[in-house]
């Protein structure tokens, strides 16, 4: 994260920096269970939100082998595994929950009533019939969103606009998971109103080669790629695909364009994990999940990528540079 984005996010609350005093009390073992419809991370995998997470409670004072026992279930991208692997959660008795994604959250409320669960994700809770509203969410369920009211397509797509004016025809990309059609609807209404031809590509069984053959053969001139944790965990099949193609293309976190994408907007993975794991610790401390309204993020990254866009040919108007968090040279 850069300076100036940091120095927001700590000056509105979304970062907390841990204190030596925050070490947890000997004697207690608090139990984490963290649903994830994606694989397990590999050993090198740091900016995703399964290693993120507990790294935050770490930085809080939790000490692995002490008074944390993490335990994660990965659903490997398929998304009918999810409740045996909730049930299995909630077998181990764990503490509290963190479900990642709709489709995980919608397993583990069928699992449980009664252990905290604390969402992450990029979707409308409340129209998802999760919570009964954000302010007060009711149950055992509450959580940290990735973007406020909607998922931001409509404002992502107006900015790849932006940066490619002359693209009449883009591609969305989206991953197979009913949870994304709030998203894909968002995008379209935008799409419309910006004069823009959407075509909608669906990445089956993780088969990214083919979504983009797909793609290709309706000759986009940019790519939308859609907010959804399958993306993330495989950014960097998608990013080199979209070079491989020639495809500017607007991605979800500012870590996408670290990786070599050319943009993205969006809230921070850092920030957005470290609330939520101010949200576990809390529980862990007897919280009421219904006591704790979901929380939005209220700071936005612009982030461009000027090597990328270079390597596109691709001259992005100096004034949407201008209007950039962060440019990556």
């Amino acid at each position: 994260m850069d300076r100036r984005a940091f120095l927001a996010l700590l000056a509105s609350g979304v970062v907390t920096l841990p204190r030596p005093a925050d070490a947890q009390p000997a004697g207690r073992v608090y139990r984490l269970g963290i649903l994830a419809p994606t694989t397990a991370p590999s050993p090198s995998e740091q900016n995703i939100a399964v290693i993120l997470i507990p790294k935050a409670l770490r930085e809080m004072g939790y000490a692995p082998d002490r008074d944390l026992a993490v335990d994660a279930r990965y659903a490997d991208n398929r998304l009918d595994r999810l409740p045996a692997l909730a049930r299995e959660l909630v077998q181990l008795r764990v503490d509290v929950i963190v479900a990642i994604g709709s489709a995980a959250v919608r397993a583990t409320m069928a699992a449980t009533q009664t252990i905290p669960i604390v969402f992450y994700g990029n979707f409308d809770p409340v129209a998802a019939g999760l919570v009964k509203s954000l302010a007060k969410p009711e149950g055992n369920v509450t959580g940290v969103l990735i973007a406020p009211a909607g998922t931001l397509a409509g404002k992502k797509l107006e900015l790849l606009k932006a940066a490619v004016p002359g693209a009449v025809r883009i591609a969305f990309l989206a991953p197979a998971d009913p949870g994304i059609r709030a998203q894909v609807q968002e995008t379209q209404q935008a799409a419309t109103a910006l004069g823009i031809r959407l075509t909608v590509t669906e990445v089956q069984a993780a088969d990214y080669e083919r979504a983009f053959t797909t793609l290709t053969a309706e000759r986009p001139e940019a790519l939308f790629v859609a907010a959804h944790t399958f993306f993330v965990r495989d950014r960097k099949r998608i990013i080199d695909l979209a070079a491989k193609h020639r495809l500017p293309a607007m991605y979800e976190w500012p870590e996408h364009v670290q990786d070599g994408g050319l943009m993205s907007y969006g809230s921070s993975l850092a920030g957005t994990t470290s609330r939520l794991a101010v949200y576990v610790d809390r529980l862990f401390k007897g919280a009421r999940p219904a006591d704790l309204p979901v929380e939005q993020p209220a700071e936005f990254q612009l982030v461009i990528n000027l090597r990328t866009a270079r390597a596109l040919g691709l001259a992005i108007p100096p004034a949407l540079i201008a209007r950039a968090d962060r440019v990556i040279e």
